[in-house]
């Protein structure tokens, strides 16, 4: 009888002075009381909050992003698009969640601004990529809201200009506006091969 060998899962990679902690629109707006809130979107806060010290403790950066819609964006129902009103440039919604730890020296990337485009990712229609090269980063460390969009194509962007990504599935919260969404959107930034684990394998 053969024996069977099993492949040993590969290694999660730890952070680094080539590592980014990646923070996606946590803001007033997609968490509970907001205006486009996802469900207990705010009970991941503490979970970012402790990689924001662990980063922060030995300098690597932290990079936050946010929706910063004009108030004539095409995602917005008013405009045809499928949204409510949501994170409207200088708003109370467009702000970070007030428990938020945003220590010194965070970069905070704004994206969405077009009000005739609609961006999911946080490469998308921004400077990020080419300030994270800037930066010498190679390797992402994802949080943040809402896993079913914003997370997902963010990872599936950051896959595909050759960055390495973990996921810290702890750390994000989908909206699942169908059924099953947010397991979808984790199968698929696994098969562009992202690792998804939990903030435990990185010391939290």
């Amino acid at each position: 009888m053969k024996s069977v060998t099993r492949a040993t899962p590969p290694k999660v990679p730890q952070p680094d002075e080539h590592s980014v902690l990646l923070i996606g629109d946590v803001q007033v707006d997609f968490c509970p009381g907001g205006a486009l809130p996802v469900p207990f979107g705010d009970q991941i806060i503490p979970t970012i909050n402790a990689a924001v010290r662990l980063f922060h403790s030995h300098k690597y950066p932290i990079v936050a992003i946010r929706d910063w819609h004009p108030v004539s964006h095409c995602s917005f129902k008013e405009q045809g698009g499928p949204w409510p009103a949501h994170c409207v440039q200088g708003s109370r919604g467009a702000q970070f969640h007030p428990d938020l730890v945003m220590p010194p020296g965070t970069t905070i990337v704004s994206k969405a601004t077009d009000p005739k485009k609609d961006a999911y990712s946080a490469f998308d229609g921004t400077a990020l990529a080419e300030r994270l090269r800037e930066l010498g980063v190679e390797r992402l460390f994802v949080t943040g809201l809402a896993t079913d969009y914003c997370v997902r194509q963010t990872v599936l962007d950051a896959r595909r200009l050759g960055f390495q990504v973990v996921v810290l599935r702890d750390a994000i919260k989908g909206i699942d506006a169908s059924p099953g969404d947010s397991s979808r959107a984790v199968a698929d930034m696994q098969g562009a091969g992202a690792f998804i684990t939990q903030s435990s394998t990185i010391g939290i």
